[in-house]
């Protein structure tokens, strides 16, 4: 049975439980800079960049997935809520979103796998993708209603670089 035939069948049998968010998780080990930058050697301060950890930090990532599957999830998220070129952009680490995705994707992936073989209860996972700071509607010009930062065809791009990578 594939993955999705396997969701069905399970969303037809039980309410299925998700994860929670993972930001006020992270937030919980009070991480410094350093262990955010972990030995990337990116040019910008790396403090509050959760999605950088599965990379720097994966144990952390790993945990919280844990926990959650621990607490009943069946399904969980991948760490990746604002891994895509845009918002990765105000770090300075765009160069790393397909990593970073790839990476959130194993951890969870892994998890959910482990958690199944010992119960044999099918676990999934979700690719958390989030909004960027971008928007398509407003322009951040007051002086120039019609600007905007990127379009439509741009905005695609960068999802369909974050869902490949998940994938």
């Amino acid at each position: 049975m594939n993955p999705r035939e396997a969701l069905n069948r399970a969303a037809r049998e039980r309410i299925l439980i998700t994860d929670g968010a993972f930001g006020t998780e992270i937030q919980n080990y009070k991480l410094d800079e350093a262990a955010y930058r972990g030995t990337l050697d990116v040019k910008k301060d790396q403090k509050g960049n959760n999605d950088i950890l599965a990379l720097t930090r994966p144990e952390i990532v790993d945990g919280i997935t844990r926990a959650y599957l621990a607490a009943g999830s069946d399904i969980v998220s991948t760490n990746t809520f604002s891994a895509n070129r845009i918002s990765q952009a105000d770090y300075a680490a765009e160069h790393l979103v397909a990593d970073i995705n790839v990476a959130s994707a194993r951890i969870a992936r892994q998890a959910a796998d482990d958690f199944a073989a010992q119960d044999g209860r099918p676990r999934f996972v979700a690719g958390a993708i989030g909004p960027t700071n971008k928007t398509l509607s407003l322009s951040p010009d007051v002086n120039d209603p019609g600007y905007r930062e990127i379009d439509f065809d741009g905005l695609k791009d960068v999802y369909r670089e974050q869902c490949d990578a998940l994938i």
